[in-house]
């Protein structure tokens, strides 16, 4: 009588094919709930540079200020000079600093799926541009 512990070669084989068969699914639910975190993240920090510039337009005598002033001014962090989350934040300012807008554009193709942008009626809205907000909202208000 000859027993053998431990498992045969084919075992194992089935076990490594249930855990392949489990990450494959697991795996683009994870980089979808990535994304949607990170889309989350980029309309809050569009919010806390829509109430900067208040807070900036308000100190400034009537004048809008990029994000390079913004930081100088204590009002962002340094976070907002670099990609963060997924996402790079700028903010273009007309030459006579009385109008601006501000971009969140995602960093790559797992960073988010959709970009943002806003000016000084300080509403949140979808990418103008159809391929980057969800369909039929591009230019839309962010709910």
């Amino acid at each position: 009588m000859n027993k053998r512990n431990g498992f045969s070669l084919l075992e194992l084989l089935l076990v490594v094919a249930i855990i392949l068969i489990i990450a494959t699914i697991a795996i683009p639910s994870l980089l979808r709930s990535r994304q949607s975190a990170n889309e989350t993240h980029a309309v809050a920090n569009m919010r806390t540079l829509n109430t900067a510039e208040v807070q900036y337009l308000s100190n400034s005598q009537g004048q809008y200020g990029n994000i390079v002033s913004l930081v100088s001014a204590g009002l962002l962090d340094l976070q907002y000079s670099q990609p963060t989350s997924g996402y790079i934040f700028n903010v273009q300012v007309t030459p006579d600093n009385l109008n601006y807008t501000a971009t969140a554009t995602a960093a790559g193709y797992n960073g988010g799926r959709y970009d943002y942008y806003s000016g000084p009626d300080y509403v949140v809205r979808f990418s103008t541009d159809p391929s980057r907000a969800p369909t039929g909202y591009s230019g839309a208000p962010v709910q």
